[in-house]
């Protein structure tokens, strides 16, 4: 019997667990020098592109298909990269295909060839020198000109320089009067600048950086202005000093244009930026550009946590505990653990920074497992605000906000101050409701019999949005059940709020920054350059608690406390004392003070006195000690298999069959506990009914024994291909 052939072992980006052999392309043999190459192969009638994970003999000689080529004369993955995304493919129990193509910008998920990784600045032309003096004074492309004067202005200082450039730019170019050319990537290095001399506390957390050697985990927790990015400043210095690369990853794009003007205006060299705010062939530059080691400092979202770092040096996580670090979607990672994964493949240290950082992290710290360093104190001359909570209870209300709070918003304009109203609920009004008979407007897509779920408000209540799937629909007219005309939205959104504040406060600006003003490329950045340091009123959701810093800002006005404060997620009153400390930490933060109102119905709240007695801490521990007492993570490692299916009885029958394996999988192991099925907190979304199956052990090895002795019986079950099914390990969100 002839000797199966020797084949190329290729991940493809589909749903299906396992590697797919492939003849090597013509001229070619199939060895392990092409391991990690993007390949390009025929599956099924169409064309497809994967990732060459190894070569060996075939499974069966016959039959097999020929690759097409090999679009790349180097592999794109190697070394640590490539062993750290087999261990994720691994822990998430995830097709590896579809971990690699998740590690890859968008534009590179096909055989398109690699992009240049040049940089592009603008020039003014010889008709721009002699014709700038004829264009209107103090006009974006006269002020754009007058830049383009001194010399050639890269693209990233000019985002960071001047507003509305790109306009200006293309303004300029119709005339003749500048052009974009491409310009090596390490002539763009900017002048370093000399940043404040860091105080005691910022320069022992420096010295202990400086002094790590190999992987070193070490939690940075400083009270919210503390100065922990000048600590991350001087940390990438050392790092690049010594030749390295860096990688920092923020939570939010927003922060991304803020933390890039900063590190420009220190570091001596280019900083890349990398976020889905970025169109495909843009982030292909940046990935590629760390790939090649030309990028020598990278910053950005989630994603960014898979940039190839072949001369690794520092990772920074900042903002370490944020939610947003977690994929909820399609591969199911967390950014900050696999930073971590990586530090410890790079020999590396991982600098995990926040002013409230989670219980996971926490408890590692304590454990002894991580290093813990302490910002106790502001930086400069800036005070921690001091902190009131306000009961409402029997007082009258406008739009959510009480007299008192008015006044003060009033008192701290005159001031010359700014004023934070935080209400993490955009839209008008979360319900619309008939006043008569007391329907109320329910998303055809994500409601069932037993549970209604309300479309949210928008537009000034002409609009009704389900945030859940996304469904839109008109106002109607009348009430559809008993045709009358009292329609009355109810609850508080952001534009309920913003529409009082501008109308009580005319003469002062009022501005919305919550998902729907934000979308726009650098939003966020525009919308807080057009307030400036003026007096004015920022009405905003959660992303205005991440790390902003706004020296002006004297007053912050939490509306909407209570919701937290009763919830079925055991995470609620981690991201709710989270959610208070950070957004109470955007007041006050230069040399004038803040102060914090907390509205609520609950002024006798545990948490709340907690938080104003103890701090983060004294919660902390409270919290962790009936984490502990419950059997919740830390203390436990948990799974959940989600399943979702046009009939509720399909999604319930893949959970009992797939209940079943792991049981029998478990063998007389006792630590895996199983719950469920059961339906989850949303029962429906997007027209399918959820169930859901949670696995929890005390020791991580045995849940992952267990999921790995019964996954491929799962995906063999008759209910599977009726359901759309998901496995999420180490669950953040149990909705």
């Amino acid at each position: 019997m002839p000797a199966a052939p020797v084949c190329l072992q290729v991940a493809l980006p589909v749903p299906l667990p396992r590697l797919f052999d492939y003849l090597p392309p013509e001229g070619l043999e199939a060895t392990s020098a092409l391991v990690g190459h993007r390949v390009r192969v025929p599956f099924g009638n169409r064309e497809l592109a994967g990732v060459v994970l190894g070569a060996g003999p075939a499974e069966t000689g016959t039959g097999l298909r020929q690759a097409i080529d090999l679009p790349d004369p180097e592999p794109l993955f190697t070394g640590e990269l490539l062993d750290s995304l087999r261990w994720l493919a691994r822990y998430s129990h995830a097709p590896a295909g579809e971990v690699f193509a998740t590690a890859l910008p968008a534009a590179l998920r096909g055989a398109d060839p690699l992009p240049d990784t040049h940089a592009w600045a603008w020039v003014l032309t010889e008709a721009g020198a002699t014709g700038r003096e004829g264009l209107r004074r103090n006009s974006r492309p006269q002020r754009l000109a007058a830049l383009l004067a001194e010399g050639p202005c890269l693209e990233d200082r000019l985002d960071s320089t001047l507003e509305g450039w790109r306009e200006a730019a293309r303004a300029l170019a119709r005339r003749g009067y500048a052009e974009r050319v491409a310009v090596p990537a390490h002539a763009t290095a900017p002048a370093p600048q000399p940043g404040p001399t860091p105080n005691d506390e910022q320069q022992a957390a420096i010295d202990v950086l400086r002094a790590a050697e190999g992987f070193t985990p070490v939690v940075l927790e400083g009270v919210t202005g503390s100065g922990k990015t000048e600590v991350y400043l001087h940390a990438i210095a050392d790092c690049l000093a010594r030749g390295r690369q860096a990688l920092v990853l923020v939570p939010e794009i927003g922060l991304t244009p803020q933390t890039l003007a900063r590190f420009r205006a220190r570091l001596g060299v280019p900083v890349h930026a990398l976020h889905s705010g970025l169109n495909d062939n843009e982030r292909a530059r940046v990935w590629v550009a760390a790939w090649r080691g030309e990028a020598r400092v990278i910053v950005g979202t989630r994603s960014a946590v898979f940039t190839p770092l072949p001369e690794a040096g520092l990772i920074v996580v900042d903002e370490e505990h944020d939610g947003s670090y977690k994929q909820q979607d399609g591969i199911r990672y967390h950014a900050r653990d696999f930073a971590l994964v990586r530090g410890k493949a790079l020999g590396v240290p991982v600098l995990l920074g926040s002013a409230t950082p989670s219980l996971e992290t926490l408890h590692n710290a304590r454990a002894g497992r991580y290093a813990h360093l302490r910002l106790r104190q502001r930086a400069g001359d800036a005070r921690p605000p001091a902190v009131r909570i306000l009961d409402v209870r029997k007082r009258p209300l406008q739009a959510g906000l009480a007299p008192e709070v008015l006044d003060m918003i009033g008192a701290a304009l005159r001031d010359g101050g700014q004023v934070l109203v935080f209400k993490n609920r955009r839209g008008y009004a979360p319900v619309l409701l008939c006043h008569d008979c007391g329907w109320s407007a329910h998303c055809p897509r994500c409601s069932s019999a037993l549970q209604g779920t309300p479309m949210t408000v928008h537009a000034g209540g002409g609009r009704l949005v389900c945030h859940h799937c996304g469904h839109r629909q008109a106002r109607p007219p009348a009430c559809p059940d008993c045709a009358s005309l009292a329609l009355q939205p109810q609850g508080i959104g952001t534009e309920r709020l913003e529409e009082l504040l501008a109308e009580r406060f005319a003469d002062w600006p009022v501005l919305r920054i919550d998902r729907g003003t934000t979308a726009r490329r650098d939003g966020l950045q525009k919308l807080l350059a057009e307030l400036g340091e003026r007096p004015g009123i920022l009405v905003g959701t959660q992303i205005l608690a991440k790390g902003h810093d706004l020296p002006n800002l004297t007053r912050v006005v939490v509306v909407g406390v209570d919701e937290g404060l009763f919830s079925s997620d055991f995470r609620a009153g981690e991201k709710l004392a989270q959610l208070l400390i950070q957004v109470a930490g955007r007041a006050g933060r230069a040399r004038r003070p803040g102060e914090v109102w907390w509205q609520t119905h609950h002024p006798e709240h545990p948490l709340l006195h907690g938080l104003i007695r103890g701090g983060y801490d004294s919660f902390a521990d409270e919290e962790l000690a009936l984490r502990e007492a419950a059997g919740f993570p830390p203390f436990a490692h948990l799974a959940l298999l989600r399943a979702e299916a046009q009939q509720a009885d399909a999604a319930g029958a893949f959970l009992l069959a797939a209940k079943s394996l792991l049981r029998n999988a478990s063998g007389a192991d006792a630590t895996l506990e199983l719950h469920g099925p059961i339906t989850a907190p949303m029962a429906r979304r997007a027209g399918l009914y959820r169930m859901q199956l949670l696995l929890s052990a005390s020791a991580r090895r045995a849940l992952h024994a267990s999921l790995d002795a019964a996954l491929p019986a799962i995906h063999a079950l008759p209910e599977a291909r009726r359901t759309r099914w998901s496995l999420d390990i180490d669950p953040v969100d149990l909705y």
